[in-house]
């Protein structure tokens, strides 16, 4: 089991700062999507060269242009790229086929996906390396987390490996590890924290135990 450090509300230089505090207790570092819209893949570039033992995931939600848009994140150093399990399964074939030239992995990312058993064994079939579970800011505010619909996917995911992400801090991790996901994605848990380096480490110790 695997921990990702998700950072959304920083510049490069913000990001620079909490990764250098954690980097000893997570395995992947997310530059989220309003970092990617503030700072473009710059940020994915940076972060990469200055933390180069860390795989860097871009957190690009890919919509379209699977193939294409793919290309440019692992051009800029990204080891995983997000593409949104809503988007069109041609879509989703061009962003697997465009990773595996290079090594790189897909994360299909459920947020809103309606039926998500069914669509979770769909891209499973088309190649995703993660299927994601993810409760958004905007449903954590409505006090909705994603625990039962891990559960639900990883009993129709047979090849790739599962994720699960938002809202998740250390009063909930044992709950997560419980059903057991290959990678557990952490924002606010880790940087919201008054001393986010011993959150991460208790964090890692707990994944690290699964």
């Amino acid at each position: 089991m695997k921990l990702q450090l998700a950072l959304d509300l920083v510049d490069i230089a913000g990001a620079k700062e909490i990764v250098a505090e954690v980097a000893g207790f997570i395995d992947i570092v997310e530059i989220g999507t309003p970092v990617v819209i503030n700072e473009g893949l710059h940020a994915v570039k940076a972060i990469k060269e200055a933390f180069p033992a860390l795989t860097v995931l871009a957190d690009l939600k890919i919509m379209d242009a699977g193939g294409y848009e793919v290309m440019k994140a692992v051009e800029a150093g990204a080891g995983i790229v997000t593409v949104l399990g809503v988007s069109d399964d041609s879509t989703i074939r061009g962003a697997v086929e465009e990773a595996k030239k290079t090594g790189a992995e897909i994360l299909i990312d459920l947020i809103n996906v309606k039926d998500l058993k069914a669509r979770a064994a769909e891209v499973d079939l088309l190649g995703a390396d993660y299927v994601c579970v993810h409760s958004g800011y905007d449903h954590q505010a409505e006090g909705r987390n994603s625990f039962e619909d891990l559960r639900a996917i990883k009993s129709v995911v047979k090849r790739a490996k599962t994720a699960i992400a938002g809202g998740i801090k250390l009063s909930t991790l044992p709950e997560v590890i419980a059903a057991n996901p290959d990678l557990v994605i952490v924002g606010g848990g880790i940087t919201g924290e008054a001393d986010p380096k011993a959150a991460a480490a208790e964090m890692k110790r707990l994944v690290s135990q699964a």
